[in-house]
């Protein structure tokens, strides 16, 4: 049933709604409202599955004394309270000396690691940023080892840094002369920073990839009208680049400090089960303790008191970072 309403100017057909006709809205926004959880629900469901089911149970774990006894119905193991993180904590003892270890060489080789990440990424990527021919060759180039399975990579690495047949020592000793004999890069103090080398290689064209895509926001009428105040390159970089970058950086700095200091894959491709104790990374230490010496409660004690360092950090950063941009805005 349809009523016509005539106007001055022209006649429009107005419909009456029929009977009922108001709850049909309700309906669709529900389902509007209802539509993005289901999406998610298999997402949640994995996220659920994967990683805070073994999450809480690893936590009860490190609250048992669970041994290579015990792993078959690790739920019957004895009950231990707090005594493995008083025997991980405890620096005089030996498993707390070597966790000790591990943890400043974590902290060392993190803070290394991410700064040399940062600094050849954001030095490319602002290097790439002029036209001029082969640049789009040197960008596919500089994210081949972003690109390359980690295994596949590190393996090579390993071939590389053998002592009598791989290239490094080949041109190192062999073509340049140095050192009175080929040098151990998998064992004794060197294997330091050949992790090093290994993490800042496969590290550095996500931080380059990070910051290019960062650097796309920038107007070129800041860096034009700097020019034509007499501003250099290294000026422009100082008070424009790097200011226009902040956010970017923020969230860079922080997710190559959580993949760092929680790399295994790296040293366990590179050394095998034994990493030296020079390169005892603590994710590849905790996995010695509780692989190795079957002692899964203080293996994840470890883990635990690892998690909650990263929070703390974590958490602080955020603070500070969120605090500092406040400021700037203001």
């Amino acid at each position: 049933m349809t009523e016509t309403v005539v106007t001055p100017r022209s006649e429009r057909t107005v419909r009456k709604a029929a009977p009922g006709g108001a709850r049909r809205p309700r309906r669709s926004g529900r389902r509007r409202v209802a539509l993005p959880y289901l999406l998610l629900l298999s997402a949640l469901l994995l996220e659920l599955l994967v990683h805070l089911i073994p999450m809480l149970m690893g936590v009860t774990m490190s609250f048992r004394e669970l041994t290579q006894f015990y792993i078959r119905n690790w739920s019957e193991a004895p009950w231990t309270a707090l005594d493995n993180y008083s025997l991980t904590v405890d620096f005089d003892a030996p498993v707390g000396q070597a966790l000790l270890q591990s943890f400043l060489t974590t902290c060392l080789f993190t803070v290394l690691s991410v700064g040399l990440c940062w600094c050849l990424g954001t030095a490319a990527a602002i290097f790439l940023q002029e036209n001029f021919r082969g640049r789009g060759f040197l960008r596919t180039l500089f994210l081949v080892p972003y690109a390359l399975p980690v295994y596949a990579a590190v393996i090579t690495w390993a071939f590389m840094f053998q002592r009598d047949n791989g290239i490094i020592n080949h041109v190192l000793h062999d073509q340049l002369g140095i050192g009175d004999s080929p040098a151990f890069w998998l064992i004794g103090d060197n294997s330091f920073w050949a992790l090093l080398i290994v993490s800042v290689w496969k590290g550095w064209p996500f931080a380059f990839l990070t910051v290019m895509a960062g650097l796309q926001n920038i107007p070129r009428d800041m860096y034009e009208a700097a020019a034509l105040d007499g501003a250099g390159v290294w000026k422009q970089i100082r008070h424009i680049t790097l200011p226009s970058l902040r956010s970017v950086n923020q969230v860079l700095v922080l997710v190559l400090f959580l993949w760092t200091f929680n790399d295994f894959n790296t040293p366990f491709v590179l050394f095998g089960k034994a990493a030296p104790e020079a390169a005892d990374l603590i994710s590849f230490h905790i996995y010695q303790s509780s692989f190795q010496t079957w002692n899964f409660g203080t293996g994840s004690a470890m883990s635990v008191l690892l998690l909650l360092f990263l929070l703390v950090v974590t958490g602080i950063y955020l603070l500070l970072t969120t605090r500092g941009r406040k400021t700037s805005d203001v």
